[in-house]
């Protein structure tokens, strides 16, 4: 990835998900475009979350708390792809996320096609500082209360609540 996450080629997508365009990042959040997304749940074996703080620099829910790594997929990158280099970016790991199935999220900043993963790793975890202050493991039943009194990115709420309804 270059070192303008703005300049990124991604791709836009239909209702359907199918590409239509491919433009930078950086033009794709000015216009609100409909693009691919990853969201990476990582439990620990004793089935705590990781939820890390984004940096204020972020381009979209700038400072808050997010329960899944991953990001908007480069242009013509397959989801699968995009999870892994998701976790080899933002955790310094090599993953192999079990897909649990689509995420479909709009609101004021963003208009998401995504694809949630869960996987299981106990770290350490090399955070990628430019996307990251700081991470830490909590228990699936504490994110709810966290999440009402600190910002958490209301598209991995979303992802988390997904995978909850499905245990």
């Amino acid at each position: 990835m270059s070192g303008d996450p703005g300049a990124e080629l991604v791709d836009v997508v239909d209702e359907a998900g199918r590409t239509v365009a491919v433009m930078s990042r950086r033009e794709m959040r000015a216009r609100r475009l409909p693009h691919r997304s990853t969201y990476v749940l990582v439990l620990n074996q004793r089935g705590e979350l990781f939820v890390h703080q984004r940096t204020p620099t972020k381009d979209v829910y700038p400072a808050h708390w997010d329960v899944a790594i991953g990001g908007v997929l480069a242009a013509g990158e397959s989801f699968d792809a995009g999870a892994r280099r998701e976790a080899r970016e933002e955790l310094g790991i090599e993953l192999e996320p079990q897909p649990l199935g689509p995420l479909r999220w709009t609101d004021a900043a963003t208009i998401v096609h995504g694809m949630v993963y869960r996987a299981t790793h106990d770290g350490p975890f090399r955070l990628q500082t430019s996307e990251i202050l700081r991470g830490e493991f909590v228990p699936l039943d504490a994110i709810a209360a966290r999440a009402a009194r600190e910002p958490f990115c209301p598209d991995g709420l979303a992802a988390l609540a997904a995978y909850r309804s499905a245990l």
